[in-house]
């Protein structure tokens, strides 16, 4: 599996740590007052210009919220940086399909206007006001500090070579700090599509009974995501394992949407935001996600989209020369040009703007990392307060 998916991500890795090194960023907390319609795309549109893991994603939604932005809007964003990402539509497309693509996008539209409704229902009152407190978030009308944008610099760096090494160390560091859940994705993935029987996932998922196959399917989908563990690329090695097991089409989208709802993630987000608010967003994500799954699937099968057939296997048992080794030839002949232009990036003046999480390995741009500390007389930033957390333990216990 991993073998038939190598160049899709390097390719989407690729455009990924392209776009993160050279969209501006711009006053998004400035830009995102309410969730009205036009905030909503807006951090719809941020979110996916600053695609990563569910953690950095959780962690830069909070910070947005605690600097001034609408905490719908944030979570609007935090969605959208997960689930309406390249890297995530091309390995989908390797493993299961091009309407898998589609429902990708189309599915996460219709996920994110149904959470801009819901989490304007559901996310407010006491619940809200105590994850204010909690953050330190500013009240409305009284917004924080502005981030300010040069495009003129977008434009010089695309022009240098120190910016297209930073762009390349963005790729190396996501790759990096995604290692252990696309580890964890494929290695399942691959004993569940091999050992587990039909009929196991016949107990699971409800099969021949119309609409109520599709409901149940679309509502145990995040249920599985919730204690897999598996966050964000993680999740598509394993939703084509689900679908080869008879997951009907909602269901497999829903569950691809459910990588903000794993049992860490809705850890922190009781430590960031409170209990209250923590289990408010717990049932709001699941239901924004089972009915985006439903929705999706109603409007594919009415356009007759929906795959007739499912794989006897994901992927080929055996390795076979075809198209797919030249692909992995050609982009592992441009991952060694990323590698090259990542680890020379001092001799070509990149890097002066960015710092490596010690934890997780990701790249975090200086002037916007969500967590910091000094140590030793030297500033040490984080992408979260996740991996801040685990690095104090282990300064902790050394």
């Amino acid at each position: 599996m991993l073998y038939e998916t190598a160049w899709a991500l390097v390719l989407g890795f690729g455009i990924s740590g392209a776009v993160q090194a050279f969209v501006p960023r711009g006053a998004m907390q400035r830009r995102l007052p309410d969730h009205r319609p036009l905030s909503v795309v807006r951090a719809s549109f941020y979110g996916v210009v600053s695609s990563s893991c569910s953690y950095a994603a959780s962690a830069t939604a909070k910070s947005l919220f605690q600097k001034g932005a609408d905490f719908v809007a944030s979570m609007v964003f935090m969605f959208a940086s997960t689930n309406l990402v390249v890297e995530l539509g091309v390995v989908l497309a390797v493993l299961i399909g091009w309407q898998f693509v589609a429902a990708e996008f189309v599915g996460g539209a219709i996920m994110v206007a149904l959470l801009a409704i819901a989490g304007g229902l559901f996310l407010r009152g006491r619940a809200l006001d105590e994850a204010r407190q909690r953050v330190g978030a500013p009240t409305p009308g009284h917004p924080g500090h502005e981030l300010a944008e040069d495009r003129h610099a977008v434009l010089e760096r695309l022009r240098s070579l120190a910016g297209w090494s930073d762009a390349a160390s963005y790729t190396m560091a996501d790759l990096a700090m995604l290692r252990r859940e696309m580890l964890v994705g494929y290695g399942v993935a691959g004993f569940l599509a091999v050992l587990v029987p039909v009929h196991i996932w016949d107990d699971v998922f409800l099969r021949g009974h119309g609409p109520a196959t599709t409901l149940e399917n679309a509502v145990v989908g995040p249920f599985i995501a919730i204690i897999s563990f598996v966050c964000s690329i993680g999740n598509v090695p394993l939703a084509a394992a689900l679908w080869k097991g008879g997951i009907s089409f909602g269901g497999v989208v829903s569950f691809i949407f459910a990588d903000l709802i794993t049992m860490p993630l809705l850890v922190i987000y009781r430590k960031l935001y409170g209990a209250r608010m923590a289990l408010r967003m717990l049932g709001v994500f699941w239901c924004v996600m089972s009915l985006a799954g439903l929705a999706t699937e109603a409007v594919f099968r009415a356009a007759g989209l929906v795959p007739a057939t499912r794989p006897r296997t994901i992927v080929a048992e055996r390795f076979s020369w075809s198209y797919t080794s030249i692909l992995d030839v050609f982009f592992i002949a441009v991952f060694g040009l990323l590698w090259a232009l990542a680890h020379n990036r001092q001799r070509l003046g990149g890097g002066s703007r960015y710092a490596t999480d010690p934890v997780c390995g990701m790249q975090v741009e200086i002037t916007h990392a969500p967590e910091s500390l000094i140590q030793g007389g030297s500033t040490v930033y984080f992408c979260s307060g996740h991996c801040r957390e685990r690095f104090e333990a282990r300064a902790a216990n050394a």
